[in-house]
């Protein structure tokens, strides 16, 4: 279920970025960012619509997905 980001809290979304971008194997290239830049990021992708916010209900766990 797509969860529009524009409805969370700041504190929520934030924690949602931050639960995400700090799974591991998640990858960001040859360079390395602080948490601060992953998280501005991914707010840009989802300003952007390059990204969505996807709700799993049966697992209760939020996910960021690319879109193509």
């Amino acid at each position: 279920m797509e969860i529009p980001w524009q409805r969370l809290s700041d504190d929520v979304l934030d924690s949602v970025i931050e639960e995400f971008v700090s799974r591991e194997g998640t990858e960001y290239g040859a360079e390395d960012y602080t948490l601060a830049e992953k998280v501005a990021q991914v707010r840009l992708q989802l300003r952007r619509g390059e990204a969505v916010i996807d709700f799993d209900p049966d697992t209760e766990t939020c996910h960021l997905i690319a879109r193509p």
